[in-house]
């Protein structure tokens, strides 16, 4: 017996009778050799650490634009922070701890630079639309390691494709529209957790806000501290799922409230402000205009792929500004448009 079958064997043993189990994975879209040491969700999730796209995270931004400050969060921190939360929830409720990291870490890789800015641009002028979520899954199936894709068990790809919630309902009330997995559930739900609260620190760090800002209601109910919050709300989703007997992973009533209150909250006086919004602008018309060069001039960003293997012009455009980060949006911008500094030698 391997190290993975024995593995496997224990997950059957330990884990809840409604968890993912790694032996029962509905597979791969290209069918592989199981390995000898690690299961099919370990390796998924060892495959995203080590792609670029996940390495690209670390310099696109989370809420505030190319941020300077040392303590700001990044997407890349993001999704760490998602991952422990969602770890620690799969944890306690014996679900595929592997599988919930390996959906926690994928599920932002398809995010645009300038976070929000970029996704809405690329929804406005890519004439097949934007959705980060979509992109991501994009970004694993076919972007990843020259146009083969990280070849990821069908779980992970459900859990990645379906964490995305917006302003919606934190969990679906149609089955179809969750994750198939808890492991993918916890993850949706572990997301909402993380950045309502990351965003919140960030937001007062940067003075955008004020504690006195922060609605009473929210305080009473979710506590007055970061780490408060999060706990009180990373056990609540524990235990409201275990009084279900993992039929769902949500939270409860009162504390389901307070969070979408916060999100709310959020979103009128963060993410909607007139301080984030001038600066979105700015993003957004520097992404059109990027957009609209390399629509002009395709052949910069792909002259090196066989013409049978392009896509349409606007799929590859979209693909490649989706692809960068701040840091190089702004290079490239400089490079493209603003005039350049004559040197003498």
């Amino acid at each position: 017996m391997t190290i993975r079958e024995e593995t496997e064997e224990l997950e059957a043993r330990f884990l809840d009778p409604k968890a993912c189990l790694s032996g029962k994975s509905k597979g791969r879209a290209f069918r592989e050799e199981e390995g000898e040491i690690r299961t099919c969700f370990q390796r998924d999730r060892d495959r995203i650490i080590h792609s670029k796209s996940f390495r690209r995270l670390k310099h696109k931004t989370q809420v505030f634009l190319a941020p300077r400050g040392d303590h700001y969060r990044t997407r890349l921190t993001h999704v760490l922070e998602v991952s422990q939360i969602a770890r620690t929830i799969s944890r306690a409720l014996r679900l595929n701890e592997d599988l919930t990291e390996a959906v926690a870490l994928g599920h932002d890789l398809g995010h645009t630079p300038f976070g929000h800015a970029g996704e809405e641009i690329l929804r406005e002028i890519h004439p097949g639309g934007f959705d980060h979520y979509k992109q991501s899954l994009r970004v694993v199936d076919f972007l990843e390691h020259d146009g083969r894709g990280l070849n990821l068990t069908h779980e992970v790809r459900n859990g990645i494709v379906t964490h995305s919630k917006g302003k919606g309902l934190i969990m679906p009330e149609k089955k179809s529209e969750r994750s198939e997995t808890l492991e993918g559930q916890v993850v949706r739900i572990s997301d909402l957790i993380a950045y309502v609260n990351h965003d919140l620190d960030d937001a007062l760090r940067a003075e955008v806000i004020r504690e006195a800002d922060i609605p009473k209601k929210i305080v009473k109910v979710l506590g007055a501290t970061h780490g408060r919050r999060i706990d009180v709300m990373v056990k609540d989703v524990i235990y409201t799922s275990r009084a279900t007997d993992l039929n769902e992973i949500n939270m409860s009533g009162g504390i389901s409230e307070a969070a979408c209150l916060l999100r709310d909250f959020l979103y009128d006086r963060v993410y909607e402000s007139q301080i984030i919004k001038g600066e979105f602008r700015k993003a957004k018309k520097m992404l059109k205009d990027l957009y609209e060069y390399y629509l002009a001039h395709v052949e910069e960003i792909f002259s090196a792929i066989p013409a049978e293997k392009k896509l349409n012009k606007n799929r590859m455009v979209c693909d490649f500004i989706a692809g960068m980060t701040d840091s190089f949006a702004l290079l490239t911008y400089e490079r493209l448009f603003l005039p350049q500094q004559w040197t003498v030698l």
